[in-house]
């Protein structure tokens, strides 16, 4: 959720966010669409792609007691790294 002073988006960052709302979740692979996770707040270019349970889930999510998160053996960068791949993948297509 954006705050009302945050900056518009441009359209980089909103097409950018779109893509990364296509992808399946990159914690568990739960089909899209998925939240965008934002490793820090405002940097639109380092969203992860999350389901809502390992986003906001109270067991599994981030925002919770990360259960998802341990099994898989991840962290945000792990995360951003499969969201990058995928979306890489997807514009090598």
């Amino acid at each position: 959720m954006r705050s009302k002073n945050s900056k518009p988006l441009t359209a980089a960052e909103e097409a950018h966010l779109k893509a990364v709302k296509d992808l399946p979740c990159s914690v568990c692979d739960a089909p899209q669409p998925s939240d965008a996770h934002h490793i820090n707040q405002g940097q639109h270019f380092t969203a992860v792609a999350l389901c809502k349970d390992c986003h906001q889930g109270s067991f599994n999510g981030w925002h919770g007691q990360k259960r998802m998160w341990l099994i898989k053996k991840m962290d945000e960068l792990a995360a951003l790294n499969v969201t990058l791949r995928r979306l890489n993948q997807r514009n090598a297509a």
